[in-house]
């Protein structure tokens, strides 16, 4: 392949007039007192990097250069927040929730990612009702970004009484852990509630009320932690986790101006980014790019570098001209 079509393949004339009118932004005298200046620089940095390193690339490179290409978004290199809730589906869906929550943490292990526990909520008969995980490593933001939707689980439940095929849906949320997000909230906006952390199993750790909820009222968004000994830290992670959301909650806005975004995604019918099928066949199936995979108990066992993969590439590389 010429360096032409890669050129096409790589989007590169799409990066160089985004490079060039952040370029331009960057030389205005009042660019550094503007509230997404850091989000500007850091992709202009990137982008930079990524064109450079095309222009003087020589053939040997380019496997290289793809797999950096994949991760050249601001946040890629971040750690990720990412938040299981179990959608439409009852008990089964909460115990779907588990499973995916499972499926997350053996990809963790597998890509040698660190992982902590934020905050976790067991449903009483069988599942968790929610869950929130940081995950920190190479690309960790990058390579679970392409998570955040409905997922979409089709089995034969083992809760109905007659084995009945069921179909239950698992919000997931991924977001980028960002050091001193530069977001302003004020007071009158937050509603804080304390209650009692509980370990795995529902048992109590703590004699005091350290877990913290806090809901952004505008928007209704909402998140909790429990993970850290006090108040206090609990408090300041929650904080940090919300202004995360919101900051992309309002560059979402900013991307899809004729397209509204909502910052809770029903995890229902329509919005399903993937489909685990377990009856009348096993497949797993990414809605965006129709990757499949018919192993589903490997992919459920955290082999899931082909469909993010794919995703990735769907999103970096322009395959519309062979």
């Amino acid at each position: 392949m010429n360096k032409a079509k890669l050129a096409q393949l790589f989007k590169i004339e799409k990066k160089r007039v985004e490079l060039s009118q952040l370029e331009k932004e960057l030389q205005q005298a009042d660019f550094w007192q503007k509230k997404d200046a850091k989000i500007k620089s850091l992709r202009y940095a990137q982008l930079k990097k990524l064109v450079d390193k095309f222009d003087a690339a020589k053939p040997e490179d380019l496997k290289e250069l793809k797999k950096e290409a994949l991760f050249s978004e601001p946040y890629d290199k971040e750690p990720a927040i990412l938040s299981i809730s179990a959608g439409t589906g009852g008990v089964d869906a909460c115990d779907c929730a588990q499973i995916l929550e499972r499926m997350y943490l053996r990809f963790a292990e597998k890509r040698r990612f660190k992982t902590s526990l934020f905050y976790r909520l067991e449903n009483q008969e069988a599942g968790i009702k929610s869950a929130i995980y940081k995950f920190e490593g190479e690309n960790a933001y990058g390579w679970l970004k392409s998570e955040q939707g409905a997922h979409r689980i089709v089995r034969k439940s083992p809760f109905n009484s007659q084995n009945l095929r069921q179909t239950s849906f698992v919000l997931v949320e991924v977001l980028p852990e960002i050091e001193n997000p530069e977001m302003e909230i004020e007071d009158k906006d937050l509603k804080i509630e304390t209650f009692r952390s509980s370990g795995h199993g529902g048992q109590s750790v703590n004699t005091t009320d350290s877990a913290v909820r806090i809901t952004h009222l505008p928007t209704k968004t909402s998140v909790s932690c429990q993970n850290e000994r006090s108040q206090f830290q609990n408090k300041e992670q929650a904080l940090k986790i919300l202004k995360a959301r919101l900051l992309l909650l309002k560059e979402k806005e900013r991307e899809q101006k004729k397209k509204k975004f909502k910052g809770n995604t029903l995890a229902s019918w329509g919005r399903q980014i993937r489909s685990y099928i377990f009856d009348p066949y096993k497949l797993v199936k990414d809605h965006r790019t129709h990757h499949e995979e018919k192993d589903i108990e490997k992919v459920l066992d955290g082999n899931l570098d082909l469909l993010i993969e794919a995703y990735l590439k769907s999103q970096a590389f322009d395959f519309s001209k062979k």
